[in-house]
């Protein structure tokens, strides 16, 4: 069983540092999923999680179906990531 990873962006400046950093720390025992809100999903899925994660800004990011708490109202940093389990392997 792998940790899920879900990444919300809007391909812009803010967003493409901490999609890189995501990538960077992710494991073998992550499954990172990008959604570009952008462009979208053709089935309109990362709509839904949207709406069920209750993303308000992006970049956002869930871990195994949770938004993390830095996604809510602060910076995402490498620290929250780290805490967050990205990178680690699961036990």
């Amino acid at each position: 069983m792998k940790r899920n990873v879900e990444v919300f962006t809007a391909n812009c400046p803010v967003c493409d540092p901490v999609v890189s950093m995501v990538r960077e720390l992710a494991c073998n025992d992550c499954e990172i999923t990008i959604y570009d809100l952008v462009k979208q999903c053709e089935d309109k899925a990362c709509l839904d999680k949207l709406t069920e994660y209750q993303v308000k800004r992006v970049p956002a990011i869930a871990v195994d179906g949770k938004l993390l708490e830095c996604c809510k109202n602060q910076e995402i940093t490498r620290d929250s990531l780290v805490e967050s389990g990205i990178g680690q392997p699961l036990n």
